[in-house]
């Protein structure tokens, strides 16, 4: 005789009308009082039997209400689409989807959350290693841990084996670079018919983030000061804004006021006479948004463009015994460049440090370490006597 299921073990019989073999597990009853059966089908007694051990096993774990076919892909695509609220959908949310898309997906999608081993994130991220670099392979490393983070706080997962996994060493990523003070100056003259003239004067000279200089507006900007205050007020631009999705800096530290050398005050009344021209020119199709740096029609820069003109001006450098190579160069190490040339002509990291709104020195002394000094004086002041005017005629 065939010998009866114990309690708990569920059911098992044959659908004759779908020919399946159903197993069905009973796993206790909702908050309304209703039973809560589990079913699992085969074409066969054990492909039925095995169904019915993975409900039971998901009980036992406490994921009785998780989809037995629930993938690394849904878990991913959650995560994406409501894990991450407040991020900035052009930089940060683009990041992550790329990454996903490119190198997460595509080799562990289809893979059963549940089924999911530390072994399979190793094999991986070693696969990963031969083509990302360290930092890549952290970040889409994160995104997968976040990914089955947010699954196990609802119900979907056991437990997250990404976090039993280290980061293997990946490729060298691309190494920051500063422009020389040769360099430096020679762009600063190749610039000054270009449309980004003040845009590259500004940035190269207090160091700002192309991402907060892009949207900063002229009611920012203070050409004048006030030399009658007490203490006296000199020229200064309010860096407060950046283009990420709640328009807030980078960091609270990040939120600074800084003083303006003399070339980039006389770089800033250009760029105001030339706006005025724009303007003019644009006529009806000029919307008005307030910024210092805009397109031919007043809206905002993109960074693709800052990029392609900045580089554009690298190859219009013609000063002696100065070589630039435009595409290994990108307008953002106009700040490291800064924090370079300020180290090398005696400004301390603390100074520094605070003129570029890290949210400590550690940060600028990690990412400037080779350029850095012990030394003494400070920002604006120093930019005047390295890049002096040139003399008007």
């Amino acid at each position: 005789m065939t010998k009866r299921r114990s309690r708990g073990d569920g059911g098992l019989h044959w659908d004759a009308k779908r020919q399946r073999w159903i197993a069905t597990a009973s796993l206790g009853h909702d908050s309304s009082g209703k039973r809560i059966v589990k079913r699992a089908s085969g074409t066969t007694k054990t492909a039925a039997k095995n169904k019915l051990k993975e409900v039971l096993r998901d009980y036992e774990d406490g994921l009785a209400i998780a989809p037995t076919d629930y993938t690394v892909k849904d878990a991913v695509t959650n995560w994406l689409a409501y894990g991450l609220p407040g991020r900035d959908e052009r930089s940060t949310l683009g990041t992550y989807r790329s990454l996903c898309k490119n190198h997460l997906i595509p080799d562990l999608g289809a893979r059963k959350l549940r089924d999911l081993s530390a072994d399979d994130v190793d094999r991986w991220l070693q696969r990963k290693a031969a083509i990302l670099s360290t930092s890549s392979l952290t970040m889409v490393r994160a995104c997968l841990n976040r990914s089955v983070k947010r699954a196990m706080a609802r119900d979907k997962v056991k437990r997250n084996v990404v976090e039993l996994s280290d980061v293997p060493n990946g490729q060298p990523g691309r190494p920051s670079k500063s422009l020389s003070l040769a360099q430096a100056e020679g762009i600063l003259v190749a610039a000054e018919d270009s449309r980004l003239y003040a845009y590259i004067v500004v940035s190269l000279l207090t160091g700002g983030r192309t991402e907060e200089l892009r949207p900063l507006r002229w009611e920012h900007v203070d050409l004048e000061g006030d030399p009658d205050a007490v203490p006296a007020i000199p020229p200064h631009i309010a860096v407060w804004r950046s283009v990420r999705r709640t328009g807030d800096t980078k960091t609270r530290k990040s939120r600074r006021t800084l003083a303006l050398p003399g070339r980039t005050i006389d770089a800033l009344k250009v760029q105001r006479k030339r706006q005025d021209m724009q303007r003019q020119a644009a006529g009806a199709k000029w919307q008005e948004n307030g910024l210092v740096f805009a397109s031919a029609v007043g809206t905002q820069l993109d960074a693709t463009n800052v990029r392609h003109e900045f580089r554009r001006v690298l190859g219009q450098v013609k000063a002696q015994g100065v070589e630039i190579k435009p595409h290994e160069w990108t307008a953002r190490e106009t700040r490291t460049s800064f924090v370079s040339i300020l180290s090398d002509n005696g400004v301390p990291i603390e100074e520094i440090s605070r003129l570029v709104g890290h949210s400590s020195q550690v940060t600028t002394e990690t990412v400037y370490r080779k350029q850095l000094r012990p030394v003494i004086q400070t920002g604006a002041t120093v930019m005047d006597d390295i890049f002096r005017r040139p003399p008007e005629t």
